[in-house]
This record gives C-alpha cells, structure tokens and sequence, in this order.
C-alpha cells in the first residue's frame, strides 16, 4: 500500500479531518460541518460543507465517492456521482448530495457524508487522428459484450 502526505487545512477550528473507517479502507470518510441538521427534500440536492481544504500533489486526483451506508438507508448520494478535486484546487471540499428518495432526509452534524479517495492519474496529450486501431470489438457498446 503507497502512503502519501495529504495536507489538510481546517477553514474553521470545528471541523473534522478526513478519517479512514479501518486499516485497509481505500476512502477516509468526509464530515458535515454544519450548526444545524441540512434538509434535503425528495429529489433535491444540498451542498454540504466539510470546513476542509487540500493540497492534493501534482499528479493525483482526490476523488469524492458515495458512502454506502448512506446511500442505502438515506437514499443520499453525490450529485455528479463521483467529485473531482484537481491538485490546484485549493477551495472549500463541499458535497453536493442529492436526494433519491420521495422523503425529505437530513444530515446531522458531523455526519459522515461521503469519502474522499486519493488516486494518481495520467495526463494524457490528446491528438487528433484520420484512423484508429482495429479491435475484435471494433465500435460495440453498451451492452455489446455479453448476453446479459
């Protein structure tokens, strides 16, 4: 397992690093930071604040995926299905979480709302071409490799 150091700054002195639910976890749970519960109506969508900032390295991505716990018993879950937080971003981290149920939810104070996954990425140099490779696949998708 690769460990890097992640430098977190607190935008206010309540909130809460980001913490790892156990020893092989590969996502370290986001806290709200909020004074009062945040209500979500059905199919509406809330951002949520952590009170956190990072200084991601140059070449990883922190990427900001659904808590399965609240997913599954709140129906709550990112809007944009997975957040990105580029390396020179040095902003507040918030969640946008939306809704899926047809009950209004809250998230409480300090909360876990989310988790937050640090991930190197290539940076790709996109050119332009008149031909690509053939493939046994060749343009077939959704659906196109199996029966199922």
């Amino acid at each position: 397992m690769q460990k890097i150091k992640l430098r977190i700054k607190k935008l206010l002195p309540e909130a809460k690093l980001p913490a790892y639910g156990s020893a092989y976890a590969a996502g370290a749970d986001l806290y709200a930071l909020t004074e009062h519960a945040v209500r979500i109506g059905s199919n509406e969508t809330a951002i949520v604040h952590t009170g956190l900032a990072a200084e991601i390295p140059e070449g990883y991505v922190g990427l900001i995926y659904a808590r399965s716990g609240l997913a599954t018993k709140k129906g709550l879950a990112p809007a944009n299905k997975v957040g990105v937080i580029d390396s020179d971003y040095r902003g507040e981290i918030r969640v946008a979480l939306h809704n899926h149920t047809k009950y209004e939810q809250s998230i409480e104070p300090y909360e876990r709302i989310a988790q937050l996954v640090i991930v190197p990425y290539v940076y790709a140099e996109y050119e332009e071409a008149e031909e690509l490779s053939e493939t046994v696949r060749g343009e077939g998708g959704f659906g196109s490799t199996g029966t199922n």
